[in-house]
């Protein structure tokens, strides 16, 4: 193998597929990236046998062939290079990397050991717009469990609907809910399917020149795949039962609350600081014209803060976990939003005013009072 390729472009594409490195001592091979040649220079894959990434990289092929070197010691080398072209070449078990200033010799693993990421892309069965998967993906990937032992709760589900997919995540605390309008073709046989919500967590970091992005769902090797562009996503469905979401979701509320995101995110945040040590706990009151966020501590203090608000229905409080209250209005983009309860010890429930696409429900705190 000998090519040659623009040390920005290599450097840029290699620090992506980097997010798919074993890092658990598993096998050697998964601790090395796959080069390999193609008629467009090279192409690179890793995986970590739950997440595959795949990327290729514009450049001067002047031999035929493929290798696996070790990524974090070949991502550090790059890193340091200035110089705008470099030269990579196998030699017996090694690979070159010259520049206009420098040469280092790795030491390589065969890359038919290398496993492959995926044998066929699969069904094709909707097209996505990057614009609108960096927007309504982050307002439901935050609440996924980080515990990969309940692995329903990791993931996210996606249901085909009518006109797109409903895309929900919960951690047993909380729940987020989007209707994602698309056009799609899909397979009936199939109607929903759990992603991990670490593949949607790189998904919205992709940032190729082509906006769409094709996403296919392989049903023999139960793997979803994402196409934009010259890289390609890959991660395995989580076969597992989703919770019973729908059931927890209330449709009867005797408070509503309209109120500006933005003023009540940094309530939240000045009261954060005090209820770092009462167990994250914040209250919000709510007036007719006002909410109440407020914290207190034994050990630190206490404070409150007056959000200038709407209420519809009777006055009322309720308390919540301050990182869940900092998650949803940090995601969330829209201006106005609005609360909606039935009591303190029963759900909350977030929406986007005049949009009933999202929905943000978060258990509350038992306090007394």
């Amino acid at each position: 193998m000998k090519v040659t390729i623009l040390t920005s472009n290599l450097q840029s594409k290699l620090s992506f597929v980097n997010h798919a490195i074993s890092q658990k001592n598993q096998l050697p091979i998964l601790l090395n990236v796959l080069l390999e040649t193609t008629e467009e220079g090279i192409r690179i894959k890793a995986t970590d046998l739950e997440i595959g990434i795949e990327v290729i990289v514009p450049g001067k092929v002047e031999e035929a062939g493929a290798t696996t070197v070790p990524a974090k010691i070949f991502s550090e080398l790059l890193s340091s290079i200035s110089d705008d072209s470099i030269t990579l070449e196998t030699k017996k078990e090694t690979l070159e990397i010259v520049s206009k200033r420098t040469k280092s010799v790795l030491q390589t693993i065969d890359g038919a050991e290398f496993p492959k990421l995926y044998d066929k892309k699969g069904e094709m069965i909707a097209v996505l717009q990057e614009k609108d998967i960096q927007k309504d993906l982050s307002l439901v990937v935050f609440s996924a469990s980080q515990d990969i032992a309940r692995p329903a709760l990791s993931g996210v589900l996606v249901k085909k609907e009518r006109e797109g997919f409903l895309l929900v995540a919960t951690d047993g605390y909380r729940l987020s809910l989007k209707h994602y309008k698309t056009q799609s073709e899909y397979n009936e046989e199939s109607t929903s399917f759990i992603v991990p919500a670490r593949v949607f967590r790189e998904l919205m970091s992709l940032k190729e020149e082509k906006q769409e992005i094709s996403m296919y769902i392989s049903q023999e090797s139960s793997q979803i795949l994402f196409e934009q562009g010259n890289t390609i996503l890959m991660g395995r469905l989580i076969e597992a039962e989703f919770p019973n979401f729908e059931k927890r979701i209330p449709h009867d509320f005797s408070v509503s609350i309209t109120f500006d995101r933005e003023e009540l995110f940094k309530a939240v945040k000045i009261c954060s600081i005090f209820a770092k040590d009462a167990a994250n706990i914040i209250k919000l009151s709510f007036k007719k014209d006002h909410i109440t966020v407020s914290s207190q501590s034994s050990s630190v203090g206490e404070n409150s803060v007056d959000v200038e608000s709407i209420l519809t229905g009777e006055d009322n409080e309720i308390a919540f976990n301050s990182r869940y209250l900092l998650d949803v209005l940090g995601n969330v983009e829209d201006k106005q939003m609005v609360f909606e309860m039935t009591g303190p010890l029963n759900p909350g429930v977030f929406k986007l005013q005049g949009n009933v696409s999202f929905l943000h429900l978060i258990m509350p705190i038992r306090v007394q009072t």
